[in-house]
């Protein structure tokens, strides 16, 4: 039986995450001078043929998730796609079995951080990512997607950090290869505001 504090969560939903996610992590230069123009050359009496340019395809987009799947800790859960709110902040799911991926970063397996966001408990007791801090470093995370294939992450290392000093460029900054993020709420909760004070965050890849 869930102690009466896990209980009292009424204000959850809306605060998973109170740091936003990056419009852009690394700042456009504005401060750099146009290289001086090359002296005239002369142009030859016939022109050189052309040559003909080529288009570079975009890289294919992986498929979107739709289920993880976690064995060391029995998750096995839809994924929804989240966007951010009217003040910036991500979405959270309104259904505490459910995970969201932040649409605006990485697909899974693509490069780049793919961020998954889950509910710890709810006034009834444990939700989706109630253990997420029993996973240790090697266990495998499976996300799903749409066309079939699956993307598989082993977890790293997790992380406790309070919601007011998120680590926003750690969370969601470059990576070189796929990465995966899952972040849920942890440690204290705060009666007065009905919020827990720190995000957990499990790093993967």
């Amino acid at each position: 039986m869930l102690a009466a504090g896990a209980l009292l969560l009424a204000g959850l939903a809306g605060a998973l995450i109170t740091a936003s996610p990056p419009d852009r992590l690394e700042a456009v230069r504005h401060d750099v001078v146009p290289p001086a123009p090359a002296a005239a050359v002369r142009a030859p009496r016939r022109a050189a043929k052309a040559e003909p340019a080529v288009r570079r395809r975009a890289p294919r987009r992986a498929a979107r998730p739709t289920r993880v799947r976690i064995p060391a800790i029995g998750v096995d859960a839809p994924v929804i796609p989240l966007g951010l709110d009217a003040a910036g902040a991500l979405e959270v799911p309104q259904d505490y079995a459910q995970t969201g991926w932040w649409t605006g970063g990485a697909r899974p397996g693509e490069r780049g951080p793919a961020v998954v966001v889950g509910h710890v408990d709810s006034q009834t007791g444990p939700a989706v990512f109630f253990r997420l801090t029993e996973l240790d470093p090697g266990d495998e995370i499976v996300i799903e997607r749409a066309d079939g294939t699956d993307a598989r992450f082993r977890m790293q290392r997790a992380v406790r950090v309070s919601k007011s000093r998120f680590p926003t460029a750690a969370v969601y900054g470059a990576t070189a290869a796929p990465a995966l993020r899952l972040i849920t709420c942890g440690g204290a909760f705060d009666r007065s505001t009905g919020h827990y004070v720190d995000n957990t965050v499990v790093f993967a890849g």
